[in-house]
This record gives structure tokens, C-alpha cells and sequence, in this order.
């Protein structure tokens, strides 16, 4: 079931979230030690593509969630991961699907949980494409002039292991080339496809959907290629909870999920499952799992090292 989307309010900024660090919010009451049964699981999530008659992974979750816990699972659609988070530190919202960066923000206010977390395996996380006929040909022909898209400003993929990636060739953000956020990948691929930027920096599973008619990823095979790749990331994705989670929720979502992130799901998940590359899920993990993600935000001038 998807509800409709959340208030403008709710929806406040990553300004908001790391500018003023700390939320003027009342200190959160202890968790539920119990719900309703009959209580759905609400579920926060950003866009994954724009096409309606497309199969959506986040419609498989929710199944597969319910049939695994025996409660349906009520879809909130967000703008964008910093919408997740608030959603999460207001108790608008039970969960949240998010990548590594945006989840060491979430864990660092001290008001959000890590429920379960999938570490990063040795792959590169993001990669920087352009046109097929670009006369970018490395990222030593960047300029200050050329545009680079990036997908979110609290995306890992699309945002900050870029960013990093960039910086260690040597181009400082701003400096050595011009940044633009285009609002989500898709928007990022839009922007390259009509020649509004010169380069795109998105997750390394996008390109792999080429050829493919997935509006997630508009190009045939040989259009565009990539000028650089990132490193790995500690943590790949999490499942973040609000603190205030009934006990029964938790216990419930803690024996699921592990069960639905699955390859025998693998074709109803799709790039859901993908985003875990392949890791065993860690239950509960330390907060520290998230710390090396302060030193790669710093480079772009985001410090997530002591919100609260």
C-alpha cells in the first residue's frame, strides 16, 4: 500500500540536518514495548524512476515484508534521503532504506537507529559517465568549466564517493569543476542525455542496465562510458529505524529482513538487492561501523562527526 507523500514540513532539508547539527525536538520517549497487531510497517522511500507501468523493487520489498512478518507494509514516497531521515527522527515513519553515507548522518544524530547493515564488499561504488562522443576522455581533461551532475546531496553513490573520487585526481569541488545537483540519478542521466552537463556521477549498477528499456537507465550499450571510478564503501546500505520502534516491530523486521534480501529474490528486488553487492547483513550494528564515512564527507564539506 502506498500512502501519499509526506507533508512539506516533515520534508526539511539536509540543511537543516547538518547546518544546525542538533533538531530543537524533544528527547524521543523510550521505544514501544509493544503495537497493535494489526499496526502495518511504514516504510520510507525516495523515487526509483518515473515510469508507472515499470515493475518497482519497492513494491516487491513490501510484499515480501508482509509475507515474511504478517503485516502489510505502508509505502511513504519522500523526495529524497534527508526526507527519510527526518521522516525517521519525527516517528513519521518505522524504516528507511539507505546508503552508507546518509545512514552515518542518520546514526550520528543519536536519533535514529542502524537496524540491520550490509557492508560494502572491494567493488568501486560510483563512477563518473559521459556521452560516448564526449572529448572527455580521462578525468585529466576536466576543467572548471565542466559540469558535473550529481544525484542528491546525501547520496553515497551519486554524491559523496564521487566527490572523493574526484578530489583524489586532484579536481577540488567548485574549484576545478562546476558541481550541479540534478535531484536523483534518473535526473542525472536526463541532464547528460539533452546535453545539459558534461558528466554524470551515479552507482556503478546503473550502467549495467544499459540496453535494457529501464527508464531507471536511458541509454543503449556503447552510449555513454565511464572517466573514473570510486573506491569501496564500508557499509553499502542500511535499514534504519525509528527509536521509538515497537519491540515486536524490531523483533519481527530483524528475523525478515535477512530472509527477503535473498538471491532467490532477486528478480523481484532487483536493484534493491543489487545495492548490497553481495554481503552478509550485520543485525544491530555498532555505530563505529559508520565512522570512516566522516573522514570521506569532510571532502565535501559536510561534517557528520558529531550531530546530535
Amino acid at each position: 500500500m502506498r500512502a501519499r507523500a509526506l507533508p512539506a514540513l516533515v520534508l526539511l532539508g539536509l540543511g537543516s540536518l547538518v547546518l544546525t547539527a542538533c533538531s530543537a525536538d524533544a528527547e524521543a520517549d523510550d521505544a514501544v514495548a509493544a503495537s497493535d497487531p494489526d499496526a502495518p510497517i511504514t516504510f520510507a522511500t525516495t523515487p526509483l524512476g518515473d515510469d508507472p507501468g515499470a515493475e518497482n523493487p519497492i513494491d516487491a520489498f513490501a510484499e515480501l515484508v508482509t509475507a515474511e512478518t504478517g503485516r502489510e507494509v505502508e509505502i511513504v514516497d519522500v523526495p529524497d534521503y534527508t526526507a527519510v531521515v527526518e521522516a525517521l527522527r519525527n516517528h513519521h515513519v518505522d524504516i528507511g532504506f539507505m546508503s552508507g553515507f546518509p545512514s552515518a548522518l542518520a546514526v550520528n544524530t543519536g536519533e535514529v537507529d542502524s537496524l540491520v547493515a550490509w557492508p560494502g564488499n572491494d567493488d568501486p561504488v560510483s563512477t563518473c559517465l559521459v556521452m560516448d562522443d564526449s572529448a572527455l576522455q580521462s578525468l585529466e581533461d576536466v576543467t572548471p568549466e565542466t559540469v558535473v551532475a550529481f544525484a542528491d546531496p546525501a547520496s553515497s553513490s551519486g554524491y559523496f564517493m564521487p566527490v572523493a573520487m574526484l578530489d583524489a585526481a586532484g579536481l577540488e569541488k567548485d574549484v576545478d569543476y562546476t558541481s550541479m545537483f540534478s535531484g536523483g540519478h534518473d535526473m542525472s542521466f536526463v541532464a547528460l542525455q539533452e546535453g545539459q552537463v558534461d558528466v554524470a556521477c551515479t552507482s556503478t549498477i546503473f550502467p549495467t542496465m544499459a540496453g535494457q528499456d529501464n527508464p531507471m537507465f536511458p541509454f543503449d550499450e556503447g552510449e555513454t562510458r565511464s572517466i573514473g571510478v570510486s573506491d569501496s564503501m564500508p557499509v553499502a546500505v542500511t535499514v534504519l529505524a525509528d527509536q521509538q520502534l515497537a519491540d515486536d516491530k524490531r523483533a519481527e523486521l530483524l528475523d525478515a529482513l535477512p530472509t527477503v534480501f535473498t538471491e532467490e529474490n532477486a528478480d523481484q528486488l532487483g536493484a534493491m538487492l543489487e545495492a548490497m553487492q553481495g554481503t552478509d547483513p550485520i543485525l544491530e550494528p555498532d555505530d563505529e561501523i559508520f565512522q570512516p564515512f566522516v573522514d570521506i564527507a569532510a571532502i565535501a564539506g559536510v561534517d557528520i562527526s558529531d550531530l546530535g
